[in-house]
């Protein structure tokens, strides 16, 4: 009986090496789509984002994050000014201007 266990004990682990690497790749494999399927688009629309805040200028017609649409009125580092109505301005974070639903409202208006 002894002699079976290390027989069975010896088979596992000269199995063990090869299963290891088929592991590694399979983990690589993982990260690899992750990589493009996530953390690529991801990281681009980023960098779409910051050129489209940067590229900002005044009477520009812009969507924030909450969905105020406003004209551009005034642009000082950081800080915007929306006209959202006649004399009703709304100070403003550059960051919660939304590329996307600006885009979007841009669409629709065309049609």
């Amino acid at each position: 009986m002894t002699q079976i266990m290390e027989t069975s004990g010896f088979l596992l682990l000269q199995a063990s090496p090869g299963a290891g690497y088929g592991n590694l790749i399979f983990i690589a494999l993982i990260f690899i789509v992750f990589y493009f399927f996530l953390i690529r688009p991801q990281s681009k629309r980023q960098k779409e984002q910051r050129q489209f805040v940067d590229d900002l200028e005044k009477g520009d017609e812009v969507v924030t994050a909450g969905g105020i649409i406003g004209r551009i009125n005034k642009i000082e580092d950081d800080i915007i000014t929306l006209e959202v109505s006649t004399k009703v301005y709304l100070r403003v974070m550059k960051s919660v201007i939304s590329k996307d639903m600006t885009d979007g409202l841009q669409k629709k208006e065309q049609k």
